[in-house]
């Protein structure tokens, strides 16, 4: 399906309306998929990985990846500024269960304007963040359905998506997460982000 201007900058609102600090429309050209990316969620091994079915080594990679993004012609990409120590603090959760939300719900709203093949992806491991509370997910231990399907995406990271070349194409600056600056007693912005491929 061929997108629409119009639909798209509503999907740019809706992500916003949602809690996206803001949102851009990206081509699928200027998504970056790199093996070295998804090759750090293994060595230095992330402490999530192999823990539920949207992270390595439980999802397709960069090559597959790749192949799809030749059946979108667009994306939304967003992200969500919040005070870095947020990131360093048990509020963290918080934080990625709404950027999976909103990641979801751009999702939902895409396919409801006929874009019907429209896949979201976001940071962290659905496992800890909405099953932090569980021993296993449900899907890898075959003992059932995933838990939380309207919310939980695939990690960005397992797929070697390159999030600075995202930041680039959208024209924004990239804040990392540091740990607060006690001398200067004031709070430093960090960004998460999500993307949907719209089709």
């Amino acid at each position: 399906m061929k997108t629409n201007t119009k639909k798209l900058n509503e999907l740019v609102q809706y992500a916003r309306g949602l809690g996206a600090t803001d949102a851009a429309i990206l081509s699928p050209g200027e998504i970056v998929a790199d093996q070295y990316f998804a090759d750090r969620c293994k060595e230095p091994r992330c402490e999530h990985y192999g823990l539920s079915k949207s992270c390595p080594p439980y999802v397709s990679g960069p090559s597959e990846f790749k192949k799809q993004l030749e059946k979108f012609s667009r994306a939304i990409f967003f992200k969500i500024d919040v005070p870095s120590e947020i990131l360093f603090s048990a509020e963290r959760r918080e934080v990625f269960q709404l950027l999976h939300q909103t990641a979801a719900g751009i999702e939902k709203e895409a396919i409801k304007k006929g874009y019907i093949n429209s896949q979201a992806y976001a940071g962290g491991s659905c496992k800890n963040i909405f099953c932090h509370d569980r021993l296993e997910c449900n899907v890898i231990s075959k003992n059932g359905e995933c838990r939380h399907p309207q919310y939980a995406r695939p990690s960005m990271s397992g797929f070697g998506i390159n999030v600075s070349k995202l930041f680039e194409a959208a024209n924004w600056r990239m804040d990392r997460a540091v740990p607060r600056d006690t001398d200067a007693g004031k709070s430093q912005t960090a960004n998460v982000c999500g993307l949907v491929l719209v089709g």
